[in-house]
């Protein structure tokens, strides 16, 4: 276990540092998005004093050493284009993104796994052929392309849900209300991050369950006269969920980090439109908040995918 948090520490530090240094590898200067194209006009001494201002003058050690010191204090720093702590600004898109994305994770992952366990166990019959080829085909199309159909039939054409956004903005719902306005926002893109993330699931459950099923302990059980529910989902899932289990804790790590396709797509207000924003506009500080919340979020689901191993499987606990 040392060694394991030993390793943790030592990609932390890695990515931290890389974080800091690839926002300001980009081309391109922030001034050009902090002034405009003004910037072009202004004289040598005010140039020198908007880098100062933000602490672009200093030396990159220096800038990486201020960096480090303001994250030991718990200060993700101060955004260049919204004029707020980077921690405010993270704090107000996470929940929507946390919603959105969370509930898509689990609603996949759930649908994905039955589905291809129940494809596995049918191996060779129709219903296996018909979903492994619709999944196939779901696999291929890109999610953008996914959302805009959506919006186009219903949204545009049927009316059932609103095209952009996370609430109404103009319309002072409270209670039931708004929880149902919310809702209705994030219908759309929720069942387009589903359609997007559930043929993976699918394919790696159907393909790991098929390994699963030629083994001697499912013959056994069936020998036993043991119902065919129960040796599938009892004796059998079980042991097919490791690879579905890696899949989910990868997916899980990145679900602060949004949905930047979707959210774009349809205009929602996560934590992927915010970084495509903050990239967009060299807003460093924004930029190293966001990748820094996105990496504390895979290693903390890694280290939790080792723990739910030993769960799943007793014999990773013996290595």
């Amino acid at each position: 276990m040392t060694t394991k948090l030993g390793q943790y520490l030592v990609a932390a530090l890695v990515i931290l540092t890389l974080n800091f240094l690839l926002p300001r590898l980009m081309p391109g200067s922030p001034l050009r998005f902090l002034v405009g194209e003004e910037v072009d006009l202004l004289p040598p001494e005010g140039v020198r004093a908007l880098m100062a201002q933000y602490g672009l003058d200093r030396p990159l050690w220096e800038q990486f050493l201020k960096y480090l010191g303001q994250l030991i204090r718990g200060d993700l720093g101060h955004s260049y284009r919204e004029g707020k702590p980077v921690a405010k600004v993270l704090g107000e898109r996470l929940p929507w993104t946390l919603l959105l994305t969370g509930t898509a994770l689990v609603a996949s992952t759930a649908l994905g796994l039955v589905l291809g366990a129940w494809a596995a166990w049918r191996h060779g019959c129709p219903f296996e052929v018909m979903t492994l080829s619709f999944f196939v085909l779901l696999a291929a199309l890109p999610s953008f392309f996914v959302g805009m159909l959506l919006i186009a039939f219903f949204s545009v054409r049927l009316r059932w849900f609103p095209i952009l956004g996370a609430q109404t903005s103009w319309g002072n719902f409270t209670g039931w209300a708004y929880a149902l306005d919310v809702l209705r926002h994030l219908a759309l893109p929720t069942i387009t991050l589903i359609l997007s993330t559930t043929p993976g699931v699918f394919l790696v459950a159907r393909a790991a369950m098929l390994g699963v099923l030629g083994e001697d302990y499912i013959r056994t059980a069936r020998s036993k006269g043991l119902r065919e529910s129960r040796v599938l989902f009892v004796h059998a899932l079980r042991n097919g969920l490791i690879p579905v289990a890696t899949m989910f804790m990868i997916q899980l790590g990145l679900v602060a980090s949004g949905a930047t396709v979707v959210e774009t797509v349809f205009g929602y207000p996560g934590l992927g439109r915010l970084l495509y924003e903050a990239v967009s506009r060299r807003d460093y500080p924004l930029m190293q908040g966001g990748f820094l919340l996105i990496t504390a979020g895979v290693l903390l689901a890694n280290l939790g995918a080792d723990v739910l191993y030993c769960l799943l499987d007793p014999r990773v606990r013996r290595v």
